[in-house]
């Protein structure tokens, strides 16, 4: 049996692979585009990280050789259908001996607590909170996706860029600095050809607004900090939502973990998260070592590749 183990972190903008001996170092990692699971484009998704396995196998000088597990930790498959329809695209191609379907934040969550009790909040082209109980069990809240929720989300934040920028051109809305920041980044001469750029604008497009909502807001603009406010609000209230379900009450102890794009150390989105907790949910104690989902994939790799 082969000793290569593959962790898959598949999200919307970016995925990352990394090949590792079944018991030794990482040997190789790569990042690639998005794979995200999107209801009907499960196919889509498997051949973009089917790819990017064969790509970091030959980064780590072992083309053609077949790894014993893969765990491919992908967003958009904690719904029964997309599940299936993914779990099904990746067996028949065939990569591996012993495959693991789960969603990214499964993997996130097992890079940041183990087998231990916490809740992880992830913020980054959709949101997501996954939390373990101490007596073990498993919770969810929000990542219902771009058109019902990911509240908070570089997504969410982006559309909510464009309305306040449409409503600020109109007199709606006070002025902002974000109208000029956001025509000078998009390259667009006028307010109006962000109806025509919003119309065919990707959900990773929207979420690429993100930062730049958050440059806006720590010059002191108003309305870019409402906004990051309100998401910071929203993203809080998830983990308040799980401290509630899994430790009884939100003033009990809470470890909590972050992971994302937005949520990387001394962001501006991240402090308002980490301020709004003490009062929202006083029993949280934030980890502050960094989450990397790929490796928490590659541990349970590891034990699929032990236990067969």
């Amino acid at each position: 049996m082969s000793t290569l183990v593959v962790g898959v972190d598949g999200g919307g903008s970016k995925t990352t692979v990394t090949v590792a001996g079944a018991r030794g170092a990482d040997l190789a990692s790569i990042v690639g585009s998005a794979s995200a699971v999107r209801p009907g484009l499960a196919a889509k998704s498997a051949a973009t990280i089917a790819g990017l396995i064969a790509e970091a196998l030959e980064a780590a000088d072992k083309a053609g050789q077949r790894p014993s597990a893969i765990c491919v930790g992908v967003a958009g498959v904690g719904r029964d259908a997309e599940f299936a329809a993914f779990f099904g695209e990746m067996q028949e191609r065939d990569l591996t001996d012993e495959l693991v379907v789960l969603p990214d934040a499964v993997v996130a969550l097992e890079d940041a607590f183990g087998d231990e009790a916490g809740i992880l909040l992830i913020a980054g082209t959709g949101s997501v909170c996954y939390g373990r109980s101490p007596t073990g069990k498993l919770a969810r809240c929000g990542g219902w996706g771009f058109f019902c929720g990911d509240e908070g989300s570089g997504a969410w934040i982006g559309r909510r860029a464009l309305s306040v920028v449409t409503a600020s051109a109109d007199g709606r809305e006070p002025e902002t600095a974000l109208v000029g920041a956001l025509l000078h980044s998009l390259t667009l001469a006028k307010v109006e050809e962000l109806v025509s750029w919003g119309a065919n604008a990707t959900v990773q497009q929207l979420a690429q607004v993100a930062p730049l909502v958050a440059s806006v807001a720590a010059t002191g603009d108003l309305r870019a900090n409402s906004i990051l406010a309100i998401a910071a609000e929203e993203l809080v209230l998830h983990v308040r939502t799980l401290a509630r379900d899994l430790f009884a009450d939100e003033r009990a102890a809470v470890p909590v973990a972050f992971s994302g794009g937005l949520m990387h150390p001394g962001s501006f989105l991240r402090k308002l998260v980490e301020h709004r907790l003490r009062s929202a949910v006083p029993g949280a104690a934030v980890r502050h070592e960094p989450v990397v989902p790929a490796r928490g994939a590659i541990r349970v790799a590891r034990r699929s590749a032990a236990g067969a």
